[in-house]
C-alpha cells in the first residue's frame, strides 16, 4: 500500500501549500471499516494550519483528488475517504508478491549500517529458565527484522560469567560439592549449590565474605579459582547451546562479562582523566546527582569491578570492533536505571555515539503473581516448557493426522513456535504472568493458528499442482484478477499490501509483536477468503487468480513467521 500512499500524497501535496508529501503520508491511515474506504486522510491537524473546518478541507480535497488508481473519493466527518480501483490494486499487489517472493517487503534502508544486538545473556551456572525466553526471542526477532531491512547485524550473547556470584558458587562447591552429582546432573546440581549457599548465608554471614574473597582471587588470576570457574562455564554453555538449537537461535559472539577483564582499566583511567571518578568510603563511583540519578558504583572497596564497569568496557570495545551505528540492549525494565546511568557516563566521557545506545526494555515474568528467583529455586526451566509443548503437539498430530510425514520435526516446529509466539504476541513492555495453560494453548490467536493457515495455503497449492499440473501465474492478465474483487479477496489483498509498512514499523518501534499481530490478522483474512471462495472447483480463470492469491498469502505468512523466529511447516 506504500506505493499508493506515495502517489496520492504527491498529488495532495500539490493541492496543499505548506504541507510536504512526507507529512501527508504520515497523516494517512487505514479506515477501520471497508465501507469507509481503503485509505483516509484526517483533516483535523490541517484545520489548525489553514484555519478552516476539517470537513470543509476534506470536501475541497475530495473534489480535486483523482487518478487511474482511484475509484472514488468522499468527504465524511472531516476525513477524506479514498476508495482505490480494486482490480488494479489486486493485480499490481499480487503480481508484486509473486515476483519478489521471499524478498517482498524487504528494503535496503540499512545498507552500509551495522547494528549490534546484545540479547539473551543468561547467567552461568544457573538453568535457562522461562524468564530468559523474553530477551532471547525479542532480540532474535529484532535481528531478523533489521537484517531483512538491509542492516548488517551482530548478535552478542553477553553471558553473565563474572561477578561475586561465582565466589558464592566456589564456596558452596568447596563446602558441599559432590563430583558424582555434578557429573550426572550438571547445571541442576550447580543451582542446588547456589540455593544452598543463600539458605546457609542467612544463618552464617561469614559465607558472604568468603565469597567476596574468592571473587577477588578470580579477578587477580588465581588458578584454583579460575579452574573451578571455567568448569562452571563449560557445563552451563553446553546446556544453553542445546536450548538455543531448539529455539533456532544463533550468536556471532559469546563474549561474556569475563571477556572484558583486561579492558576495564581503560574505563577507570578515562574516568579519572575526566575527573569523573570519586572515592566514597573506599569505593570508586561516578556521581550523577545533576541528572537526577543515584551514583554509579565503578569499583568496590576491594577493587573488584561491577556491572557498570563491565558494560562501559564492553561498549567501548564494541564501538572499536564493529563500528556500530546502533547498539541495542534487550533486558527487562528493572534494569532501566542501570542503563540510564552508564549511557550517561559514556556521554560524560565525551563520546558522541552515546546517542546510539538503546535499551530495549521488556516486561518481567512472574509465576502466578510471584517473581521468579534463582536464589530461591523458584524457576520454570525453559527446556521443560519446550519439551512439553513439543509432546503436546505430537499427541495432537497422532490424533488428527497420524500419517503426516516428519511428525517429530513438525511437532518441534509447532510446539516451539507456540511458545515463541505466546511471548511475542503482546507488547514487549507488558508484564507476563506465566501460565502453563496459556503457554501451551493451540486455540485462538496463537502461533499454531498462523502456522496452520500457512500449511493450509501450501496444501491448496499442492493439490492444485497434482490436479492441474504446474501453474504459471505470470501469464495471468487483468481479466483473471478481476475475479478477486469480492470483499473477502480484497481484505486479504489489503492485508498483504500492509506487510512492508508493518515490518518497518516493527523496526522503528523495536516491537516484534507488530509482526506477530499482523500474521494473525492475515491468517484470519485468509481463512475467511478460503471459506467463502471455492478455489480448486472454480472456473479456470477464477481458479488461477485465487491460486495466485493463495500463493501470495503463503509467501507473506511464511516470511512474517520467519521474522519473529518461527518456522512455517508446509504440512500439519
Amino acid at each position: 500500500m506504500e506505493m499508493y500512499k506515495t502517489i496520492i500524497a504527491k498529488q495532495l501535496s500539490s493541492l496543499l501549500e505548506q504541507v510536504t508529501e512526507e507529512e501527508i503520508k504520515a497523516l494517512m491511515a487505514y479506515p477501520q471499516h471497508a465501507d469507509m474506504g481503503d485509505l483516509c486522510l484526517p483533516c483535523f491537524k490541517l484545520s489548525k494550519l489553514y484555519r478552516k473546518a476539517p470537513q470543509q478541507i476534506a470536501e475541497q480535497l475530495a473534489e480535486q483528488l483523482s487518478g487511474d488508481i482511484i475509484e472514488r473519493v468522499e468527504a465524511v466527518a472531516g476525513y477524506v475517504n479514498i476508495y482505490l480501483e480494486k482490480s488494479k490494486l489486486v493485480q499490481q499487489l499480487v503480481q508484486q508478491v509473486l515476483n519478489e517472493a521471499d524478498k517482498f517487503g524487504a528494503r535496503n534502508i540499512g545498507q552500509g549500517k551495522t547494528i549490534v544486538i546484545d540479547f539473551s545473556s543468561p547467567n552461568i551456572a544457573k538453568p535457562f529458565h522461562i524468564a530468559h525466553l523474553r530477551s532471547t526471542v525479542i532480540g532474535h526477532a529484532l535481528y531478523r527484522i533489521f537484517t531483512f531491512l538491509g542492516y548488517n547485524c551482530v548478535r552478542i550473547n553477553h553471558l553473565g560469567d563474572w561477578g561475586t556470584q561465582f565466589g558464592k558458587l566456589i564456596v558452596a562447591y568447596r563446602l558441599w560439592g559432590n563430583e558424582q552429582r555434578i557429573a550426572e546432573h550438571g547445571i541442576d546440581e550447580l543451582l542446588q549449590l547456589y540455593v544452598k549457599f543463600h539458605e546457609q548465608a542467612e544463618h552464617d554471614p561469614s559465607l558472604e565474605e568468603q565469597a567476596r574473597q574468592w571473587f577477588v582471587r578470580m579477578e587477580a588470576g588465581d588458578e584454583e579459582a579460575l579452574q573451578l570457574w571455567r568448569r562452571f562455564v563449560d557445563i552451563s554453555v553446553a546446556e544453553f547451546k542445546r536450548i538455543y538449537a531448539l529455539l533456532g537461535v544463533e550468536f556471532d559472539s559469546y563474549a561474556g562479562e569475563s571477556f572484558y577483564n583486561d579492558k576495564m582499566e581503560r574505563v577507570v583511567s578515562e574516568l579519572k582523566h575526566k575527573q569523573l571518578l570519586v572515592e566514597d568510603d573506599g569505593a570508586s563511583l561516578v556521581r550523577l546527582d545533576d541528572y537526577q540519578m543515584p551514583p554509579a558504583l565503578i569499583l568496590k572497596k576491594d577493587g573488584s569491578s561491577l556491572y557498570h564497569t563491565r558494560d562501559i568496557a564492553a561498549a567501548l570495545y564494541r564501538k572499536s570492533a564493529y563500528s556500530f551505528d546502533k547498539a541495542i540492549y534487550v533486558t527487562d525494565y528493572a534494569q532501566n536505571l542501570h542503563f540510564q546511568q552508564w549511557f550517561k557516563i559514556i556521554e560524560l566521557l565525551g563520546y558522541e555515539w552515546h546517542k546510539d545506545l538503546l535499551h530495549v526494555a521488556f516486561g518481567r515474568v512472574s509465576l502466578e503473581g510471584m517473581g521468579l528467583s534463582t536464589r530461591k529455586g523458584n524457576i520454570i526451566r525453559l527446556e521443560e516448557v519446550l519439551k512439553q509443548a513439543i509432546a503436546k503437539t505430537k499427541a495432537i498430530i497422532e490424533e488428527r493426522n497420524p500419517t503426516l510425514a516428519d511428525k517429530d520435526e513438525v511437532a518441534r516446529q509447532v510446539g516451539v513456535g507456540a511458545i515463541i509466539f505466546n511471548d511475542l504476541s503482546a507488547s514487549r513492555i507488558k508484564d507476563i504472568v506465566f501460565s502453563w495453560e496459556d503457554a501451551l494453548s493451540f486455540e485462538g490467536e496463537t502461533g499454531p493458528y498462523v502456522q496452520y493457515a500457512h500449511a493450509r495455503a501450501c496444501n491448496v497449492l499442492r493439490k492444485a499442482e497434482q490436479k492441474f499440473g504446474e501453474i504459471e501465474f505470470k501469464s495471468l492478465g487483468a481479466e483473471a484478477f478481476a475475479a478477486l474483487t469480492d470483499e473477502a479477496s480484497i481484505q486479504v489483498v489489503k492485508q498483504l499490501a500492509q506487510f512492508s509498512e508493518k515490518v518497518e514499523l516493527a523496526m522503528n518501534k523495536l516491537e516484534p509483536s507488530i509482526i506477530s499481530r499482523y500474521t494473525v490478522d492475515l491468517a484470519q483474512s485468509f481463512n475467511q477468503f478460503y471459506h467463502h471462495n471455492p478455489i480448486l472447483n472454480a472456473e479456470e480463470n477464477v481458479r488461477q487468480a485465487r491460486l495466485a492469491l493463495v500463493q501470495a498469502v503463503q509467501i507473506v505468512l511464511g516470511k512474517g513467521l520467519e521474522l519473529v523466529g518461527i518456522t512455517a511447516p508446509k504440512e500439519m
